[in-house]
């Protein structure tokens, strides 16, 4: 049986455009866009990884007003990975790369313009058909 990877991810949101993180060299997946995150620590809910990864991955801060979007699952060779993302929205910051080789701000209609990583893909196709941005 595949190990099970818990992990989440921000849809952050800001001025009708979503920030899309492009994957390190040395990572998984590398070279790959996906909405940043990270693994769910034990004891940590899903809302407090998500503030503490993008805290540790952009040196953002999230606003309090999380609101739960997708959940997905994919299997990758290395495991079995179960996304959920969340829309955000930045409390204070601006983004800074730590783990990431680039960033973009997107609209909805420029989302297929970059190469996703498959597990983020089912969340695009739903940004894409939705009001929110």
């Amino acid at each position: 049986m595949k190990k099970q990877i818990n992990v989440v991810g921000a849809i952050i949101v800001k001025n009708g455009k979503v920030l899309c993180a492009q994957r390190g060299y040395d990572k998984s997946l590398p070279e790959l866009w996906e909405f940043p995150g990270g693994k769910i620590e034990i004891g940590e809910s899903p809302s407090q990884a998500l503030k503490r990864e993008i805290r540790e991955e952009l040196l953002l801060e999230l606003a309090n007003d999380l609101e739960e979007f997708t959940f997905t699952s994919y299997e990758y060779d290395f495991g079995i990975v179960n996304l959920t993302t969340f829309i955000c929205h930045i409390q204070n910051g601006e983004p800074t790369l730590t783990e990431h080789i680039e960033i973009k701000w997107l609209n909805k209609s420029e989302l297929d313009q970059i190469e996703w990583a498959p597990a983020d893909i089912p969340t695009v196709y739903k940004l894409k058909k939705t009001e929110i941005l």
